[in-house]
């Protein structure tokens, strides 16, 4: 017994040595490769999006801040900027083309963006039908919308030509007389509306379609037992659930209607940037590119594109307001 409590004395190892200042407890400092390790974890999540942020700089943020700069000043093609302060909004403000513009801009929005919608909530009610070959027809609704604006809107004046067109031909059999799609008002105006809708029908009617197809079967069932035509099964609840996405469509189209430049300016062919003989479809856009690149006035240009930005950022808040109404009452 003695001979092997003294074999265990002598196998245990003897105490460490307590710890000094010179040589402590702690772990050694660490390397330079732990430290760009942890430089690398932290930095690397920011490099990665830094391509995104340095081209939203460049090509977003200081073309909107030099801008605004610019419509803050006398600026002509080749020449130096000449400190105006907020003469060139005064101009505007007094400005009859301006007004002109942007009551063109909002009727032509509105030919073009009411029955589109309304159009587009049609054919995606029948494509969410159970139909023959309905792939195809989704399909083929998409195809305006891949087509160039050139080539339509080259298409569309040929059609609604005042001496030779289609339209004009097919009015003429029916026993009315040609009309002036160019020249007037507003035929002018509802012949690019029509290109608008022709274009933008489909990709709404789309956008209707998917949200469509998520709305429970189980609501159309009930509807369909308590007696519900398709078309009360359609108003009291396809369009009750879809209403966000109505709004946003709303929305988009509304935005697009603001900045509608390329159909015009084809339709109008030489006469294109004016908006016609007698600015009769002149919209916002087509009066600041005539602004900037024609007559040279990059200050009042500027302005013309800021006015436009306040257009959009207030359709944003109604938008906003409207989706929060909606929240607070969903049912109304």
């Amino acid at each position: 017994m003695a001979t092997s409590l003294r074999a265990a004395a002598d196998s245990t190892p003897p105490p460490a040595p307590p710890s000094s200042p010179t040589h402590p407890s702690a772990p050694p400092p660490r390397g330079w490769r732990s430290r760009i390790y942890r430089w690398d974890l932290r930095l690397s999540p920011y490099a990665f999006v830094s391509p995104f942020f340095l081209t939203f700089a460049a090509f977003g943020l200081f073309p909107l801040l030099y801008t605004g700069w610019l419509s803050l000043h006398r600026v002509e093609l080749g020449g130096t900027a000449e400190w105006k302060g907020l003469d060139n909004y005064a101009n505007l403000a007094d400005s009859e083309f301006f007004w002109n513009a942007l009551a063109n801009t909002f009727t032509i929005g509105v030919i073009s963006t009411v029955p589109q919608l309304l159009m587009a909530l049609g054919l995606a009610h029948l494509l969410n039908y159970k139909l023959r070959g309905r792939g195809f027809f989704r399909v083929a609704v998409l195809a305006p919308y891949a087509t160039s604006i050139a080539a339509a809107t080259l298409v569309f004046a040929q059609l609604f030509n005042t001496d030779y067109g289609l339209i004009n031909t097919v009015l003429g059999w029916a026993g009315f007389d040609p009309v002036d799609w160019e020249s007037s008002k507003w035929p002018s105006q509802v012949a690019i509306s029509t290109i608008v809708i022709w274009r933008w029908t489909g990709y709404n009617a789309l956008i209707y379609l998917a949200a469509m197809q998520a709305v429970p079967q189980d609501l159309y069932e009930a509807a369909a037992l308590d007696g519900a035509s398709r078309w009360r099964q359609f108003v009291s609840v396809t369009i009750p659930s879809i209403r966000p996405t109505i709004l946003f469509t709303i929305i988009v189209s509304t935005i697009g209607a603001t900045q509608l430049f390329g159909e015009p300016m084809i339709f109008g062919g030489s006469l294109g940037v004016s908006g016609g003989s007698g600015n009769q479809f002149q919209t916002l856009s087509l009066l600041m590119y005539e602004k900037g690149w024609v007559t040279g006035a990059l200050g009042q240009a500027s302005a013309i594109a800021w006015v436009m930005l306040l257009l959009l950022l207030l359709i944003g808040a109604v938008r906003t307001l409207f989706a929060r109404a909606n929240r607070k009452n969903p049912g109304v």
